[in-house]
Formats: C-alpha cells, structure tokens, sequence
C-alpha cells in the first residue's frame, strides 16, 4: 500500500535512509542522520506541498519516496529532483517502480515540466528502472563524488512532465 508519510513513519524512514547511506552509493554522504534531521527533513517538505510517499507492507514502511524542487532558484520551480529508496531486504520486488509511478503522477498533477533523477553511475537497477518509466539519458557528471575509496560518475536522467497549463516568473 502507498500512503502519505506521517511523523510516525520517520524512524522506519530513517533506517532504510540511513542504511543507503553507510551501504551504497545511492546517497553521496558519509554519516548516518539523525531522527531531529528526518523530521526537519519532513517538515520542510510538508511547508513546500511536496509529497512524502511511504510503501507499506504488513504495517511496516519498507520503501519511501519524495521529491523536491531540483535547485533553489526561483526560475527552477517547474522542475523536480526525486528520490526513492527501499529498505534492503524488500528490493527487486517492483516496490520503487510503483512509489516512482505514484510520485509522477503527484508531479503531473501539480503542474511540474520535468523530472530529473541523479543516479550513481554502477546503480543499474536503478538506471533500467527509470529507463523503464520512460526517463532519457541526460548526461554525467564525472568524478562528482568520492565514496568508499574511489571516484563517482553521476548520471542524469529525465522525464518530460505535463508542465504548467500558464507558467509564470
């Protein structure tokens, strides 16, 4: 089941977040977050009408997904950065391809005009995943990171949305 998060799904958010971060390279960062920086996290996102999505099985959150204007600039607002992560003993079950689904089509509804993903280069799956859902190739960014003793390429890609119907400055 996918429902809206509330502050009582953070810990279970928190745990899967931070096993991304001390297990993969999905997340460019070194250290664990801590429950005050995920409700933070939450707040913020809860202020900017954008969606915090959870993946329930059993009554127990095993995947999460959210999205956030891609850069601060005022000229950016019609353009989205995702994010989607699933706890590690629920992968390969098709549980991001339906969070992705549901996310695109929230970003459809409010009137985004792209979608973009920043993917590590060796993340296949998730690379075939967003191919799958119709995102394109949209380029890489060499040596953007360095994690786990060694550089990482981040590559783009996007989804054309439905966009605005009058998009304004």
């Amino acid at each position: 089941m996918i429902r809206k998060a509330t502050e009582n799904d953070l810990a279970a958010i928190l745990e899967i977040y931070n096993d991304a971060i001390l297990n993969t390279t999905a997340i460019y960062a070194y250290k664990p977050h801590d429950i005050e920086e995920r409700r933070q996290w939450y707040h913020e996102r809860m202020e900017n009408n954008q969606p915090v999505l959870v993946f329930e099985e059993n009554n127990k959150v095993v995947g999460f997904a959210t999205f956030e204007q891609f850069r601060a600039y005022p000229a950016f607002k019609y353009s989205l950065e995702h994010s989607v992560y699933v706890h590690k003993a629920y992968r390969k079950k098709g549980i991001g391809k339906k969070l992705m689904e549901e996310l695109i089509k929230e970003a459809n509804e409010l009137g985004y005009a792209i979608m973009v993903g920043a993917i590590d280069s060796e993340n296949v799956g998730s690379i075939e995943l967003h191919k799958k859902l119709g995102f394109e190739y949209a380029g890489t960014i060499e040596k953007s990171g360095f994690k786990f003793g060694k550089w990482l390429d981040l590559v783009f890609y996007e989804l054309k949305l439905r966009g605005p119907e009058n998009p304004i400055e």
